[in-house]
Parts: structure tokens; sequence; C-alpha cells
């Protein structure tokens, strides 16, 4: 199982500003002596030992992350932004893949920016199936790209190539793979998914604001959350801001190390960053996230952030 990450923004598209790019090459250049520069390996050294936010770009594209179990289909959670940046890559992709599957957590614009310039829907030789909960999938998606909002309708667009599966009975079975879904706290809904080949588990929950009840001890909670691999989980507040937006939807990093520490998560994947945060920012976070985790005397889960590009294999 392969998981990689597309899009991990929230709200709304952030790409890099220039001011950005000339903090971050400022801030390099401050640090520079005269020994840094004499020799191959002084420079190593020297960019060995500056900050990794400097490095890092987390990246500015909305949510859409792909699992991947064998080459010859995807399985796509939400069409935020990053989704264009996937189509790009199928073409080139060997072997290109027959068969995309694409789940909606919730229709906020944010999740479903990327689908009117998702290439591979055009092909006839790939075929898209659009998965949801909500019966009224096609309709909210269709609307999208209409006129005045966009000059191409969905049909004209795929062709009517495209199936539209409403999720009804769990486990849903694709690629030998089991996938669930579990409707999470956020307004107007959002559902996360559970994805296991068997051996690994992942769990997607974006647009999640945690609850008393999602730490409850019961039976759904222990077969949901137990012991997966790998939770994509909603971190886009520090807790003060959390509790100054409550009920807007999103959780906390602190919160969502609690959780994931509570069900004995292996990974936890810090995701939906705040559009006003840049990389300093984000890495402070995951600092601050991996100092709570210690602090609380626990030790075996490993807390990253959500990268465009990074990818995580199991």
């Amino acid at each position: 199982m392969r998981v990689k990450f597309w899009g991990v923004r929230g709200s709304i598209p952030t790409p890099i500003t220039p001011d950005a790019i000339r903090s971050k090459i400022t801030t390099v250049v401050q640090r520079i002596r005269a020994s840094d520069l004499v020799s191959p390996s002084a420079r190593e050294f020297f960019l060995s030992q500056l900050p990794p936010w400097l490095f890092d770009y987390a990246g500015g594209n909305t949510a859409c992350v792909e699992v991947s179990l064998n080459p010859d289909s995807a399985i796509i959670l939400d069409a935020g932004s990053g989704l264009r940046e996937f189509g790009l890559t199928v073409s080139s992709r060997i072997p290109v893949p027959k068969n995309i599957h694409l789940f909606f957590s919730h229709f906020h614009w944010d999740h479903l920016q990327g689908l009117p310039f998702f290439s591979p829907i055009v092909r006839p030789d790939i075929r898209v199936s659009f998965y949801s909960p909500e019966a009224d999938m096609r309709r909210h998606l269709g609307e999208q790209m209409r006129f005045p909002f966009f000059p191409v309708t969905l049909e004209n667009m795929d062709g009517g190539r495209s199936s539209f599966v409403t999720l009804e009975n769990m486990p849903l079975k694709i690629d030998g793979s089991e996938i669930s879904w579990r409707k999470m706290n956020h307004p107007g809904g959002c559902y996360s998914y559970k994805i296991s080949d068997g051996k690994h588990t992942v769990i997607y929950a974006t647009d999640s604001e945690l609850t008393e009840s999602d730490f409850d001890k019961n039976a759904e909670n222990i077969a949901y959350f137990h012991n997966a691999d790998l939770i994509i989980l909603d971190s886009q507040y520090t807790l003060g801001e959390a509790v100054e937006k409550f009920n807007w939807g999103h959780s906390s990093f602190s919160l969502a190390v609690d959780f994931a520490s509570e069900w004995n998560i292996k990974n936890l994947c810090l995701f939906h960053h705040e559009p006003l945060y840049n990389d300093k920012k984000l890495h402070n976070n995951l600092q601050s996230a991996q100092w709570y985790y210690s602090h609380l005397g626990k030790s075996g889960m490993n807390i990253f952030l959500a990268e465009e590009g990074k990818e995580v294999e199991f």
C-alpha cells in the first residue's frame, strides 16, 4: 500500500509567494559564515544544519490523497486542487491506471476545485468512478460545472463514461481492499474513509472537529480507529484557535495527538493545513505536536506533516 499527497491545504489554495521565497533565502544568507564556504563538505554540513522549514514547502493545493494498491488503478480521496496535479502524472505512468476511484469526504469548494481540470476524465481508456454516501453526489458535482461557473459540463467532459456510486453497504471492496466510512463532526457533514488491504489500514479524516464521542471506547469506534497504521487527520489549528473557532469543523494538532495516541495509531499525519500558516509555522506546530506526545509519557507513534509529493509505503 502506497499513500501519496497531492494536496494538503485547507479552505483555499495557497501558492507560495515571492516574499516567502525571499524570506527563506534571506534567512539562509544571514547564517552563512566564511568557514561554511571553504569546501564542498563544509557547504554540505552547513546546509544539513539548517532548519527543515527552509527547504520544505508543504504545498498550496487543497485536499487530494492517493492510495495505490496496484499499478492498474488508483484510489483518490477528495478532488481538491491537488487532483489536477495527480491527473497530470497519469499519462506518464507505466502502466496507465485503467480505473480511478474517486471518493468525496464532502462537497465544500476546497474539496472539489480540481475536478474541472482533471484531465484523465476525458480519456476513453480510463474509467473514473465517483463515490460518496450522499445520494445527491452527481447533482452536487454537476452544479459546479455549468454556466456561469464553468464553460464545460461534467457530462460533456466525461462523455457519460463515469459512474456514480452511492455508498450504502460496508465494506466496499476495491482492488483487494475493504473501504469503510464514518460521518465526522463538520458543518454540513463530512465522511472519513478507512482503507484496509488485509495487512495495513489507512484512515483519511479531513475536516473533522473531534468530539468526546470520538474517544468513546465503544465497539464501533474500536473497530474503526484502533490500531490503524496511519491516520491522515485534520489538524488545522492550534488549541487556542480551535477554542476560538469552536464548531467551525476543524481540530487542533494537540487534540489530534491525543486522539491518535488514545487509539494506538502508529502514524499520525497532520493534514488540512491552515492557509495562513507558512512553512515555519507548520514545522513549529509539528515540533510542538511531537513534544506534546513525548510529554504525555508515550512513545512509538510517528508524527509528520502532510506535504505535497510526500509518499508513505507499508
